[in-house]
């Protein structure tokens, strides 16, 4: 029963910390740098904006909250939905990916 224990725990702390790396990776190499190909292109696209201060700070508004809409989003849909046996949160959720 002992090997069983030390096989579980062995593996519940890889699975925890190839998530973290995951997130991670997401975090500054889809999130992080889309921000600055989304101001490249507007400025520099075929789109005719002009570089004023008004539209860079019109452009950095529209980046900024989408973020925070899409995040918002996909935290109400997948987070809140987490149920484990009655408790929700990120907790429950902590607990499914166990």
């Amino acid at each position: 029963m002992s090997q069983t224990n030390s096989h579980a725990q062995a593996g519940g702390t890889a699975k925890p910390i190839g998530l973290l790396i995951a997130a991670v990776g997401v975090v500054y190499g889809d999130i992080g740098t889309s921000p600055l190909y989304t101001l490249k292109e507007v400025f520099q696209g075929g789109y005719g904006v002009e570089v004023t201060h008004d539209a860079i700070l019109g452009v950095l508004s529209l980046i900024f909250w989408s973020l925070i809409w899409v995040v918002s989003f996909k935290y109400m849909a997948f987070v809140l939905r987490a149920d484990n046996q009655g408790e929700g949160g990120i907790m429950a959720l902590m607990a499914l990916a166990r």
